[in-house]
Order: structure tokens, then C-alpha cells, then sequence
């Protein structure tokens, strides 16, 4: 029996701090017991932009303010796995950059989210190499294209 794969769209921010320090979510997958470190985002709904979806996505799960989202994003490819569900597919990525180190404070976690979120940091970039999981696991490539202003499409602020 094949694995059905997931398509559904979604987005990531890479926030900085005035430290050049990279906020992570951790969470927790329940069906596997898999904890891992990601940038905040999540899935587009309706007929949200990604610029629109990455907005709503920060401030549910951060707080953070949202104007401080660039409108260009890059590109990443994506291949994981969520709870009993695998997806695969590429997501914009979006950098997010705040003076100071900004208080993280969720606004609008869902029930799934309550139940499978474990922590968040602020993390230096050569710290983040060394976590011991990451999603996606060549995260680090990812925050460094966004470092050197590579840029896949603009987005319309919507």
C-alpha cells in the first residue's frame, strides 16, 4: 500500500532578533514521539496569500509583530512527516526582523498545537546547527539564502 502524500500549503518566518538570534518553535509529534525544532508558520487558508498567512501564522503562534515580515520570500522544499501524515511540498519562507530580543507570547494556539507544543528559543546561527532535530533538516541553508537577500517572488501585502 503506497503512503499518501500531503500537499497542503503553508508558510515559515525566519524572525531575528536585534542579536541576530533565530526564533524556533519545538514540538512534539504525539503519533511518533518525534520532537524537532521549526521556524513559526503553518498552513495557508482560504484564499490567503502567503504574505497573509504568514502574518496571521506569526502572530497566533508568537505574538511577534507581524509588520516586521518582508514581502519576499524563498523557496523551500519540504518532505516530512506530522502526525501519521506525510507531506511533501515547498514553502515560502519569509525573514522577520525585530530590534532587542521581542517577548514571545502565543495568541492563538489550536487544540493540536496546545497538545504538541513543547517550546520556543532564540538561537544563534551556530547553535542551530548543532539542535539535535530540525525541520526541515537543512534549515540552516535556508536562513543563510534569506541572510544574502536571495529572494524568490514578492508577494502582494494583501
Amino acid at each position: 500500500m503506497s503512503e499518501e502524500i500531503q500537499t497542503r500549503p503553508a508558510v515559515r518566518i525566519i524572525c531575528l532578533d536585534g542579536d541576530e538570534r533565530v526564533l524556533l518553535m519545538q514540538w512534539r509529534d504525539t503519533e511518533s514521539g518525534r520532537v524537532f525544532w521549526e521556524p513559526p508558520g503553518g498552513g495557508i487558508e482560504g484564499e490567503e496569500t502567503p504574505i497573509e498567512a504568514a502574518r496571521r501564522e506569526l502572530d497566533e503562534e508568537t505574538g511577534l509583530d507581524a509588520a516586521a515580515i518582508g514581502d519576499r520570500s524563498i523557496p523551500v522544499e519540504r518532505d516530512s512527516s506530522w502526525l501519521g501524515q506525510r507531506f511533501k511540498k515547498t514553502e515560502p519562507f519569509f525573514l522577520a526582523r525585530y530590534q532587542g530580543r521581542p517577548e514571545v507570547s502565543p495568541n492563538g494556539f489550536t487544540p493540536e498545537e496546545n497538545e504538541t507544543f513543547v517550546a520556543f528559543g532564540w538561537h544563534r546561527l551556530d547553535e542551530i546547527g548543532r539542535l539535535d532535530e530540525l525541520e526541515p533538516p537543512d534549515l540552516l541553508d535556508a536562513i543563510t539564502a534569506l541572510l544574502r537577500g536571495e529572494q524568490g517572488p514578492a508577494f502582494d501585502g494583501g
